[in-house]
């Protein structure tokens, strides 16, 4: 079973999974979930908590960062599982995702925290 969680801050959504990302179902559940964040310009799918990744859900991510380069946008994989991480080194499509370290990541959310701030 897959769980997706979606927090967003300002121009920034972070996209969060837990279970599995194996069937079409659920690689699916993802990809909805990260293309409804229209007024995102930055989408981070965070992935430490995946357990399983499959081939489907593989096609999935290189769907989506190829959508986010079209539409002028960032897509940004954070903390991949080592399953994850396993497959996107075995497929090599690991070099065409940014993945950013810890600090850059709590930098971006400082950054998307005080934008939202200033706006509201």
């Amino acid at each position: 079973m897959l769980n997706v969680t979606v927090e967003n801050i300002g121009e920034l959504a972070v996209v969060e999974c837990a279970g599995g990302i194996v069937e079409t179902h659920s690689a699916y559940k993802v990809r909805e979930a990260v293309i409804s964040q229209r007024d995102a310009q930055i989408v981070v799918l965070e992935l430490s908590e995946v357990s399983a990744f499959g081939g489907r859900g593989l096609v999935m991510l290189v769907s989506l960062q190829r959508s986010a380069r079209e539409h002028d946008s960032r897509f940004l994989l954070f903390n991949p599982s080592k399953s994850v991480r396993s497959r996107l080194e075995r497929a090599k499509s690991i070099a065409e995702f940014y993945i950013p370290s810890f600090q850059e990541m709590m930098a971006l959310l400082a950054y998307a925290s005080s934008r939202f701030a200033r706006a509201a």
